[in-house]
């Protein structure tokens, strides 16, 4: 049961970082990202380390895809303001 559980984890894992990096739009990768954060730290739960499951979970699935939104709106807000310009 613990086998088929690790390989479900597993393959959730690659299916949603191909989905990642198969995304053109940042904003879509970071959605993605969110996810495959919370599949990792499902899988490292999985794997019997909770605390680096926890870890993940806190980074992977909720300040680097909030960091990466913000960017991407001050980059979109700073190219928005360049065309008003000219």
């Amino acid at each position: 049961m613990s086998d088929a559980v690790t390989v479900v984890a597993l393959l959730l894992v690659a299916a949603s970082a191909t989905a990642a990096v198969a995304q053109r739009d940042p904003a879509r990768q970071a959605l993605v990202l969110s996810f495959l954060g919370m599949v990792l730290a499902l899988l490292f739960t999985v794997l019997q380390a909770p605390d680096v499951g926890l870890s993940q979970l806190a980074v992977g699935s909720a300040l680097t895809p909030l960091l990466i939104m913000l960017s991407v709106r001050k980059v979109r807000r700073r190219g928005r303001k360049k065309e008003e310009r000219t």
